[in-house]
Order: C-alpha cells, then structure tokens, then sequence
C-alpha cells in the first residue's frame, strides 16, 4: 500500500480519536460511535480511560507515519509522534480551561441574582440556588440538575452542595456553595452583605484575568510561528535540490529529530510562561 494512503488513514484515525477524547469529557458520551453511548451502571469512568488511551494512540501513530513520510527516517518519526500523542491531553486541558474560564464568567452574575431571589424575593437558599441554575451557562445547568435531584431526595442540603461542589470542581462554586450553606444552616441577616462581597471579588479576579491574557494576546499568536515556521522551512527544504536525499542520511535525520526537538522545548516552554494561576480548591 502506498505511504500516502497510510498517511492519510492513520491521520484520520488520529483525528477521530482526538474527537472520541473530547466527546467524552465535553459531553460525557461513552462508546467509540460518533454519538452517545450507554456504559454499564457503576463503570462511569471506565470508558473515558478507553477514549484517552485510543485518542493518544492514534494521535501518536498518525504524528509518527506522517514524519515517517516526509523524513524518510524512524528518529524524527519517534519525535513526531510523542509530541503528537500529546494532543489529546492537550485537547482535554484546554476544554477543562474552557469550562472553568465560563464558570469563572458566570458566577459573579449567579451571585448577584442568588442575592436578590434570597433578599428582595424572600425565596429559601435552595429555591433561588436552583432557580439560578436553571439558567444558567449551558455548561454548569447538568451540574446543578444533579445537585436538585439530590435535593428533592434527600432534602439534605449539605449532601446537595456535596454533589454540586464536586460535580463543579470550581474555587468560586467552593465558597458560594459553603456560604450558602451556612446561610441556610444557622440563618442570620447578613447573607446580602456575605454575597456581595463575594460577587465583588470574583468580578476582580475576572477582570485581572481578562487584562492579563489581553497583554498576551500578541505573545499567543508569535507562539503559533513555533510550529508554523518550521514545519514551512522543512517542507520547502525537502522540494530544493537534493533536499530530500539529505534529510535521508544519517547526519540528516539527527538535524532533523534535534529541530524536531527543539520545536517541542519552545512550544512547551512557551505555553508553560504563559499559563495564567488556577485558584486553589479550599472547600473540597
């Protein structure tokens, strides 16, 4: 079979796994169709291991047979392929960061109306906690689903802020779900000033953040070169004179896999300056 073809499948199969990795943790899909799937009761996060294993799999195979094409040789193919098994986890970071980036946008309005149902309403901590929820971002309304069902259960609403709190995994959920639930516990007047100070503080942390990745915004695109000039120098190198039967010699595979190499630093040294400080978890 020609290289090419071989190329060209296990690239797509590297991309269908990448899609399997993300559907699982975006959506919570089980299976290796293109949509969801049922798993068994009590093995919830079995078929997610699967779905990572077989995206990084096929992410590596796919990195190593396209490098195998173009360079000829098996040292650069190794190196491709471990930086393209890295996709996936990858992936899989920056759809957590999504998700927690819109939690973290949200939550400061969250508040502000938990604080208005919870004063000038006169609704219970529980009925404006759900309310808000209901509509709230499309991405935390499954988290506070699950968190009424528990409610309308148990009627325990310590147990409730339990399931919401780790279904959220979120600093700020953290602390509205602990003040509400001493609101909701001992009582008192002073929730309204307890949430307003909480919104305030969030709304600053967001700004700070939002300054902070405007200032690196030129930073992130200059990143982008790492790999795209590069990746253009090599390719144009090997349609240049003897280009191709260079990068075959010995010589030239370890110029090659040491670029390879040294694109893989940067990119990662790159990303590693650039990551903004997560929150610490207090209330787990």
């Amino acid at each position: 079979m020609d290289h090419r073809l071989i190329g060209v499948l296990v690239a797509v199969a590297g991309a269908y796994g990448v899609y399997l990795l993300y559907s699982a943790l975006a959506l919570g899909w089980t299976g290796l169709g293109v949509g969801p799937g049922r798993a068994p009761r009590g093995h919830r996060f079995r078929p997610v291991g699967l779905h990572r294993i077989l995206a990084i799999t096929a992410a590596g195979g796919a990195g190593m047979v396209l490098a195998l094409v173009t360079f000829g040789g098996l040292l650069p193919a190794l190196v491709a392929g471990g930086f393209a098994a890295s996709a996936p986890s990858a992936l899989a970071r920056a759809t957590r960061q999504q998700r927690q980036a819109t939690a973290r946008e949200a939550w400061p309005r969250l508040i502000e109306e938990i604080r208005l149902q919870t004063g000038s309403l006169g609704r219970s901590v529980p009925q404006a906690l759900f309310d808000v929820g209901r509509r709230g971002p499309l991405l935390l309304r499954p988290h506070f689903a699950a968190a009424e069902r528990e409610w309308r259960v148990t009627t325990d609403f310590e147990r409730t802020m339990n399931v919401l709190k780790s279904r959220l995994a979120d600093p700020t959920a953290d602390a509205t779900c602990e003040t509400l639930l001493v609101a909701h516990q001992i009582g008192g007047g002073d929730l309204d000033r307890r949430l307003a100070a909480l919104a305030e503080d969030r709304v600053q942390d967001l700004q700070g953040r939002k300054d902070a990745r405007a200032k690196q915004a030129g930073v992130r695109f200059a990143r982008r070169f790492v790999l795209v000039v590069p990746a253009g120098m090599a390719m144009a190198g090997l349609s240049i004179g003897t280009g191709r039967s260079a990068y075959a010699t010995p010589l030239g595979q370890t110029a090659v896999a040491l670029g390879l190499s040294c694109v893989v630093a940067c990119w990662l040294w790159a990303g590693a300056l650039m990551r903004l400080p997560d929150d610490d978890r207090v209330f787990e």
